[in-house]
């Protein structure tokens, strides 16, 4: 085998078992250690130790210990969530593992990064990241960013000369290291070095070091329960001077401050809230959208523009050639395949043939059958399968026509180009945009010779590509000239051959998702390279057509934005845009105030990618740099999938809000009845130990079972909300207080139908634990949205909900009628009467928040 052809099979294995994989930790594992100590460092852990020290100074060793072990079982059950989570996250970026191409036996195949060993021949391209240290051997117009490794941000161009081995690493030319990425060009080089031996692999400490820090969601959560801390220490201290001044035992206000700190702090919400993002991610997985950054679960939510590109995004990346346009006329293909044992038909026009041959030339791309996928750029294939059926494979041509080198596709110039031997010469095969290649051609074929090309030819030339491209079709054009210096521009002096038309039909299930964008409140606007009237005749095709006010130019957006004039947010389509513009258009609309998604796939995109609120890369056609810059990833690269993850998004921030509000209704309902009970003089009638016990049971399952919402059927029925305002608003924080109030309500209503049967202070107690513990399960049904049907919503349809509430009514029920738990809480067995009492005032609250609730639909709907 030649060494051209890479390494074998039976080499690769043998070098890998000797080299190793080559990886390098770019993230740091999450360590089991630091993940249990992190579950101890949280203003509200600090507030229930010093809880459990008053307990245990003060001789209450049972509230104490009881406080410290509910300390612990949150630990764990935080501890395991996050370490499932922490691993989880870890799986999911190994789902956007890079890939190389990488020729062995002959063939060039993609393969894991990873599995890269040295002396392998690996094939690189724009856009891709170097995935291992290689000496290059074949370079055409090659440029690196070797800013990660060098800091010098001006992209270094490429060669084969060797350097001095003393060369410092930026000026070693002939090299390309791991992790730097190819802003230009095409090369092949030789694995030299993988994994730690890489240049990467010596700096490698620095990667591990940097620390991504907190998400916008766990800041807000963080601050949340540190000013419910001090709310807390702030109430404690009010109600304990209150207390003293009025002569109450100094013991008694210290069991109520203890009482009132464990009443109010949400011990579960930590936990639920990681449960959740978990959760959400492995959701949005699973519908092939792969987050990389957890601040973007936040913000998908409030998404209000999303800048889509147009190829393999809201049309199939299914390219099909279906028109040949030459000075002899045009030859149409309603179907690439001819019939077994036929060869597609030109009509006997050697222009059309000599287009398809330039076409197939000028390539990129690999095709062994007509009938395989290919690798390489979808339209790049389909040039190559339409000549195939026109009897015309590359691998012959290259055979007599053997590339002497090769320009590669220049978004500035929109033109590529391949320099062929040919004779004493050399034969350059352009192709590129249809306005680029006609302005550096000088002369056209014609069925019978070549003419001059002036003015009027080239509007001509340009008419029949605006048609072309008025049917929907991606329009390329074919050049040629005959040389004899292999290094003279290929741009100069061209003849042009004709045009190609290809056809990339819109996916079938685009126009849904547009419109669900619409009633969403979210703009879609397409910003595509093609020409202006095929993105218009796409955008029709999904949908966008019809709400479109203008369609403009890339060319334009400068002056647009310049001027400040307003017309830019009713765009609906941006055409010929090249990547500063995007980054542009990125920047003007959030200026305007707009929470951007912006898709991309090219090495190009990576700076509006990253400006971007949320930057979502191609995973299937996207390049290295691009999924870099990107916090959301499309493993199938389709439309759809972003707004089904701005679904997933929604629904998220919705389960955290309605949990949230669910725990501090309960806890600020035990704080109101503690507090209130000492105020005015009463017995307490909830105990410290009963509390905690109350807060395990109906905080954590019920907020666990909120968290695994489905959402909202009409969730994209309703507009982005500000992604500015906090987890819970003003609205929630009255709606809070008073189901809050509703609770204590009900509490005490058992606690005075108590009095009135007469029991004893332990059964009085019995009986307003139980009201309360099984309020709060019912007030669940309290968490539906407003809006939504009284009966069937989310939160009836939640299954988890249903088990959590058994599992929760069994929890309440059962200790009374043990004695070794009833001993420990301070319970005694329920009578006929007492379940009475406790079923009337548990349901009351959620009953009258029910029938206020039915109230303030009716009156939505009046208003409508």
């Amino acid at each position: 085998m030649a060494a051209s052809d890479g390494l074998s099979e039976a080499e690769v294995e043998a070098r890998r078992k000797r080299f190793g994989a080559n990886t390098i930790s770019s993230r740091r594992p999450t360590r089991v250690m630091s993940l249990l100590l992190h579950q101890f460092k949280s203003s509200v852990v600090y507030l229930l130790s010093v809880a459990a020290g008053l307990a245990f100074y003060f001789g209450e060793l049972e509230e104490g210990s009881a406080i410290l072990a509910v300390l612990a079982i949150n630990a764990l059950i935080g501890f395991v969530t996050e370490l499932k989570a922490a691993r989880s996250i870890e799986a999911l970026r190994a789902l956007g593992t890079r890939s190389a191409r990488v020729r062995r036996g002959g063939r060039v195949r993609v393969v894991p990064a990873e599995e890269l060993v040295p002396g392998d021949i690996v094939v690189l391209d724009a856009g891709d990241v170097v995935s291992a240290d290689l000496r290059l051997i074949e370079t055409s117009r090659l440029s690196a960013d070797e800013s990660t490794l060098t800091g010098e941000s001006v992209a270094v161009d490429k060669q084969t000369r060797p350097v001095g081995a003393d060369t410092r690493l930026g000026d070693r030319a002939s090299m390309a290291f791991k992790g730097t990425a190819i802003t230009r060009g095409t090369g092949t080089g030789v694995v030299v070095a993988t994994g730690l031996g890489t240049e990467l692999g010596r700096v490698t400490r620095l990667v591990l070091e940097a620390d991504p820090g907190s998400s916008p969601l766990e800041r807000k959560l963080g601050r949340l329960s540190t000013q419910l801390v001090l709310a807390t220490i702030a109430v404690a201290v009010a109600i304990g001077v209150a207390g003293l001044i009025g002569g109450e035992d100094p013991l008694v206000m210290v069991e109520a401050a203890i009482a009132l700190a464990v009443a109010a702090i949400p011990e579960g919400l930590p936990v639920v809230a990681t449960l959740a993002l978990a959760r959400g991610m492995w959701r949005m997985a699973r519908q092939n959208a792969l987050i990389e950054r957890l601040s973007a679960v936040e913000t998908l939510g409030a998404t209000t523009v999303i800048l889509t590109d147009k190829t393999g995004t809201l049309t199939e990346n299914r390219m099909t050639v279906r028109r040949l346009c030459t000075a002899s006329g045009e030859i149409s293909l309603e179907t690439e395949a001819p019939k077994e044992g036929e060869r597609l038909q030109l009509a006997g026009d050697r222009s059309a043939a000599e287009l398809l041959r330039i076409a197939v030339l000028c390539n990129d791309a690999h095709l062994d059958r007509a009938d395989e996928g290919g690798g390489g750029d979808p339209m790049e294939i389909a040039l190559l399968r339409a000549g195939f059926h026109a009897g015309l494979r590359r691998t012959s041509l290259l055979d007599g026509h053997r590339i002497v080198r090769k320009h590669a596709f220049d978004p500035a110039a929109k033109m590529m180009a391949t320099v062929h031997e040919w004779g004493d010469g050399v034969l350059v095969a352009v192709k590129g945009a249809p306005e680029a290649v006609l302005a550096v051609a000088t002369r056209a074929t014609t069925g019978h010779g070549e003419i001059a090309l002036d003015d009027h030819t080239r509007a001509e030339w340009l008419g029949r590509a605006d048609r072309l491209g008025h049917s929907g079709l991606r329009v390329l054009a074919c050049a040629t000239k005959k040389d004899e210096l292999s290094d003279a521009s290929p741009y100069e002096g061209l003849v042009l051959v004709g045009l190609i038309g290809l056809e990339d039909p819109a996916r079938a299930d685009v126009p849904q998702a547009v419109q669900d964008c619409q009633k969403a409140g979210i703009r879609v606007v397409m910003v595509t390279g093609d020409h202006l009237v095929t993105a218009r005749s796409i955008g029709r095709a999904v949908g966008l057509g019809e709400s479109i006010a203008n369609v403009m130019e890339g060319k334009k957006i400068a002056e647009v934005i310049e001027t400040g004039q307003p017309a830019l947010r009713d765009v609906g389509i941006f055409a010929r845009v090249n990547p500063d513009e995007k980054l542009a258009l990125v920047r003007a609309y959030q200026a305007a105030g707009e929470i951007v998604a912006m898709t991309g796939d090219g090495v190009n995109d990576a700076p509006a990618l990253r400006q971007a609120d949320i930057g979502v890369a191609m995973g299937l056609r996207g390049t290295d740099v691009a999924r870099e810059a990107a916090a959301m990833i499309l493993l199938d690269d389709a439309f759809p999938t972003i707004v089904g993850a701005i679904r997933e998004g929604r629904i998220i921030f919705a389960n955290i809000r309605r949990f949230v509000a669910y725990l501090l209704s309960c806890n600020l309902s035990e704080v109101m009845v503690v507090g209130l009970a000492v105020l005015s003089a009463l017995p307490l009638p909830l105990l410290p130990l009963q509390i905690l016990y109350l807060n395990l049971v109906t905080d954590v399952f019920p907020a666990f079972a909120l968290a695994m919402g489905e959402g909202e059927s009409g969730i994209l029925k309703h507009p982005p909300r500000d992604p500015g305002e906090p987890i819970l608003g003003r609205g929630q924080w009255i709606t809070i207080i008073l189901h809050a109030g509703a609770l204590s309500a009900g509490t005490f209503g058992a606690l005075a139908a108590s009095y009135r049967l007469g029991l004893d202070a332990r059964a009085t107690v019995t009986v307003t634990f139980l009201t309360l513990g099984f309020a709060q399960l019912w007030h669940t049904f309290s968490m539906s949205d407003p809006q939504s049907p009284l009966i069937v919503n989310e939160i009836t349809r939640n299954g988890w909900l249903w088990s959590a509430l058994m599992l929760c009514a069994t929890l309440l029920a059962v200790p009374p009628y043990l004695p070794p738990a009833a001993l420990l809480l301070h319970l005694a067995p329920p009578t006929a009467d007492m379940w009475s009492v406790v079923l009337l005032f548990s349901l009351a609250p959620m009953i009258v928040t029910q029938v206020v609730s039915a109230v303030v639909r009716v009156w939505h709907a009046r208003v409508r």
